[in-house]
């Protein structure tokens, strides 16, 4: 998989909690195919969204705690 779009780590991590982590496991990415790699693609980017939500919550909260 490309270098600088998600660290190493997250991808295993993804790689697990996809049910398919014990193909990466030796590090040889060859055997993930297309449809698990865009699983990856759609899950990294529902956390990613779930984790600006949560951010955007809690600094409205502050900010509205400010005033």
């Amino acid at each position: 998989m490309g270098k600088g779009v998600m660290s190493d780590k997250f991808k295993y991590e993804l790689a697990h909690d996809l049910g398919f982590g014990a193909k990466v496991e030796d590090g040889d990415w060859s055997d993930v195919t297309t449809g698990e790699v865009g699983s990856m693609v759609r899950e990294a980017i529902k956390r990613g969204e779930a984790a600006m939500a949560k951010e955007a919550q809690e600094n409205g909260a502050a900010h509205q705690n400010a005033e």
